[in-house]
């Protein structure tokens, strides 16, 4: 397959690497259903999108495939073959001579063909006096895996991990003691980290096999559930519990916040699930500036009551004269 002819299955797909086979079966089904020739008769465009998510699906869902198609990239196949028996290759198309089975990962095949390509003849014609850049595109971040030429340079070979932080760790900010190969490195998380946030680790990447320059880690922040607080993008939210009588007759009550408990005025008549709003109580953003908590009320009414209440309950049911179902008494189909 030649480098052009090439397919990020994983973007086909709109997956990440790590994604795991569930996500990929549910990615797929999505596509397919948009795609299907069914749902868009005559349409040659949808057609050949549903086949190209059919071919993703096909190679990322089968286990084997999947991992020869993340160690070789464009040559996945090839390697396939070699691990069939099929041995060292000449075929137009193939890297002659090269035999797929005694390369562990494809970082291994690119360091000797570099190698060969380096040490061979006839770049650029006789003489070799035609220069050109050899560059090998790790996969991920919108980017192909393959091997080519570029005169343009080199590609990135940048790396991407996950950094677990707990809500407090990415509120405050925290310090991480990470093992990178051999060596230690201490990584500074600034206050008011996300989930999906990255943090930028300079020179610690892969070694790019032709320049010996290193690429960057990104560290992706996950954030550990909170058993209160939520996070959705910047907002800071929280549920909260009120009585009856509190929805009714409104006052103060004490709502926690990342800084501590607060008291927070609760207007008179609130309903269920109705959201105030806190300010400057709410999470940081990387110039410092702190956003709005919001505060989900429900009214959370008594599990067991004393005599007293019951009769009280009992009381207040008998006197009442509002009907909240009023509005509904007229209404069918």
């Amino acid at each position: 397959m030649a480098a052009t002819d090439f397919k990020d299955y994983y973007a086909v797909l709109g997956v990440s690497r790590t994604a795991e086979a569930d996500d990929i079966k549910r990615a797929f089904r999505k596509l397919a259903r948009k795609y299907h020739p069914d749902v868009n008769p005559g349409d040659k465009t949808a057609e050949a999108k549903f086949k190209e998510v059919s071919e993703a699906y096909e190679v990322l869902s089968d286990p084997d495939k999947r991992k020869k198609y993340d160690q070789f990239g464009q040559y996945w196949q090839q390697a396939e073959r070699a691990g069939a028996g099929a041995g060292t290759y000449g075929s137009p198309g193939d890297f002659g001579g090269f035999d797929f089975s005694n390369y562990s990962s494809f970082d291994e095949f690119i360091n000797e063909l570099l190698g060969r390509f380096a040490g061979g003849s006839g770049m650029g014609g006789p003489g070799g006096s035609r220069s050109r850049t050899y560059t090998y595109g790790a996969p991920g971040a919108g980017r192909p895996s393959g091997f080519g030429f570029d005169t343009a340079g080199s590609q990135s070979f940048d790396q991407e991990a996950n950094i677990n932080l707990t809500f407090s760790e990415a509120f405050h900010g925290t310090q991480k003691r990470l093992r990178i190969g051999n060596s230690e490195v201490e990584v500074r998380i600034p206050p008011g980290a996300k989930q999906g946030s990255k943090i930028r680790l300079k020179g610690k990447g892969q070694i790019n096999p032709y320049t010996q320059q290193r690429g960057d880690i990104y560290l992706v922040v996950q954030l550990s559930p909170h058993p209160l607080f939520k996070l959705d993008g910047d907002r800071l939210e929280c549920e909260v519990p009120i009585t009856p009588d509190e929805a009714v007759l409104g006052g103060k009550i004490d709502v926690p916040t990342p800084d501590g408990s607060v008291t927070m005025n609760l207007p008179a008549g609130i309903k269920s699930g109705q959201t105030l709003r806190l300010r400057g109580k709410g999470w940081p953003s990387p110039k410092g500036r702190r956003g709005d908590q919001l505060v989900k009320v429900v009214i959370a009414p008594p599990t067991s009551l004393s005599e007293t209440e019951r009769q009280l309950y009992e009381q207040l049911q008998a006197a009442r004269s509002y009907n909240p179902r009023q509005s509904l008494v007229q209404t069918k189909l």
